[in-house]
């Protein structure tokens, strides 16, 4: 389970493990919650006081600081998970909904044909698509396209990135996707 660190304005950061969350609350790094308690961890005792030190964990944390990097810059890194997952596990160009193991990366202008491995230029295809369009444009081959290639947005991103994402990150998550989302169908 992985807890979604955003920045104390809200911005989704990376998702974290419970440990590298345990380290920001108990270096007061941690602004507000959001979410529900995931995890308790219980430390030692005080020495004087004899209470014993607890953290809990929420699924959502908000850290101080500003990050460095302005999130908005950043593109997602195309894997063929986060592919899968953008274009519902549909094929492109049959429009049937396939088993991730088999379906493809397909480039829509092939590298043949000095096609780039981009967001834009990629999309979800079967095997025997893939196959039956090779080295082809969908116009070459008479193989139109059934939806279009889009770049995720930010808050995409983090929901293509984490397979096991709980109620209220995937809530929080998605309140902040564009309408146009595919994810939203």
């Amino acid at each position: 389970m992985k807890v979604l660190k955003l920045s104390a304005q809200g911005l989704p950061q990376s998702w974290i493990s419970m440990e590298q969350a345990v380290v920001h609350y108990a270096s007061d790094e941690v602004r507000w919650e959001s979410g529900g308690e995931v995890a308790v961890f219980r430390g030692g005792h005080n020495a004087i006081t004899g209470i014993q030190s607890v953290i809990r964990v929420n699924s959502i944390i908000g850290t101080r600081g500003v990050p460095r990097i302005n999130p908005f810059n950043l593109r997602p890194t195309l894997t063929n998970a986060k592919l899968f997952v953008r274009d519902r596990n549909v094929c492109a160009y049959c429009g049937d909904h396939f088993h991730e193991t088999e379906l493809t990366r397909e480039h829509i202008i092939p590298f043949a044909q000095k096609g780039v491995d981009t967001w834009m230029n990629v999309v979800t295809a079967c095997r025997p698509c893939n196959h039956r369009k090779s080295h082809r444009t969908p116009e070459q081959a008479h193989m139109p396209l059934l939806y279009a290639p889009y770049v995720p947005s930010l808050w995409e991103d983090f929901i293509l990135r984490n397979r096991r994402i709980l109620a209220d990150q995937m809530e929080f998550l998605m309140s902040h996707v564009p309408r146009s989302s595919r994810l939203l169908m």
